[in-house]
């Protein structure tokens, strides 16, 4: 019985891979509208005492991935104040569709990006998060150390991600895939949600 359990999960398994490779295959074909904003928290960053590398991984994933444009990139302190008005301006007057974050997501005293992300989006998207978290832990026990937040603000998507290039990488790759189908059910495009009823019911 064991045995076929594991049968099932397997072949559950590869529906799902399945169909998140269908789902980026039709995603490269297409002209994807998607605006893109960078923003790394870090102090030293911000003082040019180190290279960031995060950044500009994040910006080679989404635009060779998605095909999306970065319209922005901004390095900024571990600022609380400073971080929340950066986000509220590229949401509310930028109009962004994603905002990805790096950096100041851990135990540190100065790691205060997911409080300055709670406090300007509307609703928490905790799946996304979840993932991360979960797919993390099967590398490093550290992931359980992640306070990382993700949510919308108006029809922005933020999404906090760590601060090594190496973890931007893991955690931006895996959530990769559902991020279009949410940016345009956000973007109220015509028919998307049944695009998902479809993809469910294919898998």
């Amino acid at each position: 019985m064991g045995c076929l359990r594991c049968a099932r999960a397997r072949r559950t398994g590869d529906a799902i891979a399945r169909g998140i490779s269908r789902e980026m295959g039709v995603w490269r074909g297409r002209n994807v509208d998607v605006r893109v904003g960078i923003l790394t928290v870090s102090d030293r960053g911000y003082r040019g005492e180190y290279e960031d590398q995060s950044g500009p991984l994040i910006r080679k994933i989404v635009t060779e991935r998605l095909g999306a444009t970065v319209e922005i990139e901004k390095i900024v302190p571990d600022a609380q104040l400073i971080i929340q008005s950066t986000l509220i301006v590229w949401c509310d007057e930028m109009g962004l569709d994603l905002v990805l974050t790096t950096g100041g997501t851990g135990f540190a005293p100065r790691d205060v990006t997911p409080e300055a992300t709670r406090a300007v989006i509307h609703r928490e998207t905790p799946g996304l998060v979840e993932a991360m978290r979960a797919a993390s832990l099967k590398i490093t026990p550290h992931a359980m150390l992640s306070r990382a937040v993700a949510g919308i603000r108006g029809q922005t998507l933020i999404v906090n991600l760590p601060g090594s290039p190496k973890a931007v990488r893991e955690n931006l790759e895996l959530v990769l895939p559902a991020l279009p189908h949410g940016i345009r059910l956000l973007k109220e495009v015509e028919g998307e949600n049944r695009r998902h009823d479809l993809q469910v019911r294919k898998v």
